[in-house]
């Protein structure tokens, strides 16, 4: 987008709000309010950012508000995936309180990877740019609210209101609902999609990644999450995945060569329990520990919300 010359400044959004558990609302405001040298307490939406524009920003601490305020037009370009999605929502839902901002804002929602495309063709996307109003801000304030719920329910209802306001969401909220553990395996979407690649002949770590063109296309998580996954279907009390020879999957095994090459070499297979869950004739949970966070969902293995595939709905612990 840069290099397109599509605007002044160009500001790519870094938070990932798909796995892990969410930040307190009162840590990510403080992430976009202003930031004096006197409170500097945690992170800030200016770390790692550079630019002229930007680096006067830095010198006077201002909040995302502050320094949008000094332009005559603010444009949300989105991707289609998940995480891209959850950004929005939180955005708009921060935003909506401003409406000297949320006027002159405007949203891009599109099918296609942003920056895998050249940016001579960027310059055409920029007529599909849809203003923001009050329906906008609400379908996003409802949905952020849904996402940080303790339960999975309102995240489903979704399905059953209007999100024509943002039309890309819902295929985000199936993508992600399809992550909690099914009725079956208690095992996301993605993890099964793993096993059953293994189980036909892919065999080395990064096989199992998703990567566009390639057998596994599910975009739901990133390279690190696929990665913590991968690790909790092999390093567990009774693995589903056998033969993984490195690890955990951190930054330090990255920038160990040896033992990067060796993560990558490795050739896996799937174990009894694998091959039986790849079956459907094996739950996960009732053989290793289940603790992992979905939006504001705790899932343990006294506390599983579940996902059932065939008739696509939710089924409480």
């Amino acid at each position: 987008m840069k290099a397109a010359l599509l605007a002044d400044c160009v500001i790519g959004v870094e938070q990932r709000f798909v796995c892990g558990r969410l930040p307190a609302s009162s840590e990510l405001d403080a992430l976009l309010s202003p930031c004096t040298a006197a409170r500097r307490l945690g992170a800030h939406w200016l770390d790692n950012l550079t630019g002229r524009l930007l680096e006067e920003a830095h010198r006077q601490g201002l909040g995302l508000i502050e320094f949008c305020e000094r332009f005559d037009a603010v444009e949300l370009w989105v991707d289609p995936d998940p995480n891209s999605h959850l950004q929005l929502i939180w955005l708009l839902d921060y935003l909506r309180r401003y409406t000297n901002v949320t006027s002159r804002l405007a949203i891009l929602q599109t099918d296609h990877i942003i920056g895998a495309r050249q940016p001579v063709d960027l310059a055409a996307w920029q007529r599909h740019l849809a203003p923001v109003r009050d329906h906008h801000l609400q379908t996003a304030s409802d949905a952020w609210s849904a996402w940080g719920a303790s339960t999975p329910e309102l995240w489903f209802n979704l399905l059953d209101q209007g999100l024509g306001a943002l039309p890309q969401l819902r295929n985000s909220v199936v993508a992600l609902l399809e992550e909690l553990p099914s009725h079956g395996s208690a095992l996301g979407a993605t993890e099964m999609q793993m096993l059953e690649l293994l189980s036909a002949a892919h065999v080395h770590p990064y096989d199992l990644f998703p990567v566009q063109e390639k057998p596994n296309e599910r975009q739901t998580f990133g390279y690190w999450e696929i990665g913590a996954l991968l690790d909790g279907l092999a390093r567990c009390p009774v693995p589903a995945i056998g033969g993984l020879d490195e690890g955990p999957f951190d930054l330090a095994m990255h920038e160990d060569p040896d033992r990067h090459q060796r993560y990558k070499r490795s050739r896996l297979a799937l174990t009894g329990l694998g091959q039986a869950i790849v079956d459907g004739a094996a739950d996960f949970s009732q053989y290793n520990p289940v603790h992992r966070w979905w939006g504001g969902t705790e899932l343990t293995n006294d506390r599983l919300w579940r996902w059932d595939v065939e008739s696509r709905s939710l089924v409480a612990p």
